[in-house]
């Protein structure tokens, strides 16, 4: 407990760099608002990766925290930003099925065919782990289900593991519309 100068019975109260970093991203990851606002005006990067390498959006984004990632848009962080692996934030909401998150990136002009490192692309996650709804969101917004990822598969063919019939149904149709288009 400090008094109003700061002081505690051991000395002044302070954070090392490391404690402050620390409290930034819990912040945009557990969507403090009052805090993450103070620190974007207080000059933190909101680009700047934490030890991890994950920037804040992805942070906020992979968390659920909707408000946090407007902020962090609005204070000029990078949409695409991509994590130690190549994922953008796009990628992880679409793994998550976070569709109000997602539409949020996407009206910030995310690519909704940014590859990671293995290149795969949001419309894959979504494939892979049956979230239809995002599938849905991301084929609207325009994803193209005919990219391949490193080992040469499209979403269409990491349909292969899923129970429900329906994705490659709908992953056959929207290929077919882009190869007429």
């Amino acid at each position: 407990m400090s008094d109003p100068s700061g002081q505690t019975p051991k000395g002044p109260t302070t954070l090392t760099p490391d404690q402050v970093e620390l409290l930034y991203y819990g912040a945009a990851r557990d969507g403090q608002l009052e805090l993450l606002a103070e620190f974007l005006r207080q000059g933190a990067d909101p680009n700047r990766p934490d030890a991890r390498g994950f920037p804040p959006i992805i942070l906020a984004s992979y968390n659920g925290q909707a408000e946090a990632v407007a902020l962090l848009l609005k204070s000029g962080a990078a949409v695409d930003a991509r994590d130690g692996k190549g994922a953008t934030a796009l990628a992880g909401v679409a793994f998550k099925d976070e569709a109000e998150i997602a539409r949020q990136l996407i009206a910030a002009g995310a690519d909704v065919d940014a590859p990671n490192n293995m290149g795969r692309t949001p419309l894959m996650f979504a494939t892979m782990f049956g979230r239809l709804a995002m599938i849905d969101l991301l084929l609207e917004a325009g994803a193209d289900p005919t990219l391949t990822d490193a080992e040469g598969k499209s979403a269409l063919d990491l349909t292969a593991g899923q129970s429900d019939p329906s994705i490659f149904e709908k992953l056959q149709r929207a290929a077919a519309a882009r190869n007429e288009g």
